[in-house]
């Protein structure tokens, strides 16, 4: 069973950066598309970004030159690096394994953006 470990959440005041990592393991990690997803309670999960198994990357619009997505192959880990974060960015943030094969969520790791 494939496992994947998000960490790197906590508390940050309106402007500042976090770092969320995702560890994955059993698993080919480099072939696979990457995504970092997010929830708020009672929304919806949202696509935030991916990262395809090239590195191609895409972002939501509300976290374009804020946030980057990238992937170390060697470590099989998918990063998140979201900078002059907003409160709007607090929510539960999951990383997901895509294509090709099934689909896979870590657990979760909660943002929150408050002064």
């Amino acid at each position: 069973q494939v496992q994947l470990v998000e960490s790197g959440g906590g508390l940050v005041q309106p402007g500042g950066s976090l770092r969320l990592s995702c560890a994955a393991s059993r698993t080919i990690f480099s072939i696979h598309i990457m995504d970092w997803y997010r929830q708020v309670p009672g929304k919806q999960r949202e696509l935030v970004a991916t990262i395809s198994s090239a590195g191609s990357t895409n972002y939501i619009d509300s976290v374009k030159g804020r946030f980057t997505i990238s992937r170390d192959n060697a470590k099989s880990t998918v990063y998140l690096q979201m900078n002059s974060l907003k409160p709007e960015d607090t929510a539960v943030y999951y990383c997901r394994q895509g294509a090709p094969g099934p689909t896979y969520w870590g657990q979760g790791t909660q943002v929150t953006v408050s002064s």
